[in-house]
């Protein structure tokens, strides 16, 4: 199995899972200091075969998919930043469109490749009039990280239908566990923020709304994917996964404050232009199809990650 992006995030929790599995898992790895990553943490890297390239390298992906006879493939590996995406915009289609027409060209002149599993992301519905999203729900988007995931979409679609390459699309309601640690993101610069002590920080004005997925969960989602997906002749679907319990930026904030036993008040800047105000998904669809349902809630997920962190930064 080769997993694009296997140090980011949700790949490192992804990858140990598939070691843990005994499966033979191929890394493709940017590059950088990859002793902080949470992969490098796990050590799961120690059962895996890790290759040094970019998703924005045809030629690397042809070569690892065709040496290592790659039966599955996560794709993983994007721009995933949105405040970045918006700073170099370039820089984000070059990876995320780009990239995703390169690991779907070498997967289509890869005969051993049986399946694609590409992330998407909520973002792509843009902002809705109609909520929760359902996977029917056409795709609006306008800003650079969410364009470039609906052009994402649209590539696998065109393979699909064109080639016949048998890709199956996930869109994930915001991610979030131990391991993170992007702390510009909320939950876990929240935690950082309230374990230094200091008052959390909401860049936007607080009430936007969102839905988020304990990472167990998200990783349990792909696998239960790619697991049904040639059973079930899922070829060109897009599913949904989120817990389904939208909260807003203040809501949610004032949760982890109140499980941190921290008397801390969130200092609310009101700064943030250009991102969806309301967002979150219906996840029926999964459920129905593939049996897939969360396994903890948003309290449950938010201990989980909360103690990690304590772990980590102790």
């Amino acid at each position: 199995m080769l997993i694009t992006g296997c140090t980011g995030f949700l790949g490192s929790w992804l990858s140990n899972s598939l070691v843990k599995a005994e499966a033979i898992v191929i890394g493709l790895v940017r590059g950088g200091n990859l002793v902080n990553s949470h992969l490098f943490r796990l050590g799961c890297q120690k059962q895996m075969n890790l290759v040094y390239g970019r998703v924005e390298d045809f030629k690397t992906l042809l070569r690892v998919m065709s040496e290592h006879e790659v039966d599955t493939v996560f794709h993983l590996a994007a721009q995933a930043i949105v405040g970045k995406a918006s700073q170099d915009s370039l820089a984000t289609f070059e990876t995320n469109i780009k990239g995703t027409w390169n690991v779907l060209e070498a997967a289509r002149r890869t005969p051993s490749v049986k399946r694609v599993l590409v992330a998407s992301s909520d973002k792509v519905y843009g902002t809705c009039d109609v909520l929760p999203c359902v996977e029917t729900t056409p795709l609006q988007a306008i800003y650079p990280y969410d364009v470039s995931k609906s052009c994402v979409e649209h590539l696998c679609a065109c393979y699909v239908h064109s080639f016949n390459l048998p890709v199956s699309i996930t869109r994930c309601g915001n991610v979030f566990g131990g391991g993170d640690l992007n702390y510009n993101r909320l939950i876990p610069g929240t935690i950082y923020s309230l374990f230094k002590g200091n008052s959390p920080v909401i860049r936007s004005e607080g009430s936007s709304i969102r839905d988020y997925l304990y990472v167990e969960d998200g990783v349990e989602a792909y696998l239960c994917l790619a697991e049904k997906m040639e059973e079930l002749k899922l070829s060109g679907e897009a599913f949904n996964f989120s817990l389904g319990s939208p909260v807003s930026a203040k809501q949610l904030v004032q949760q982890i404050i109140e499980l941190m036993d921290s008397q801390l008040k969130p200092v609310i800047l009101s700064e943030t232009s250009k991102e969806i105000q309301n967002m979150f998904l219906s996840s029926q669809k999964a459920k129905k199809i593939l049996g897939w349902q969360p396994k903890h809630s948003l309290d449950q997920g938010l201990r989980k990650t909360i103690q990690w962190y304590r772990e980590f930064l102790s």
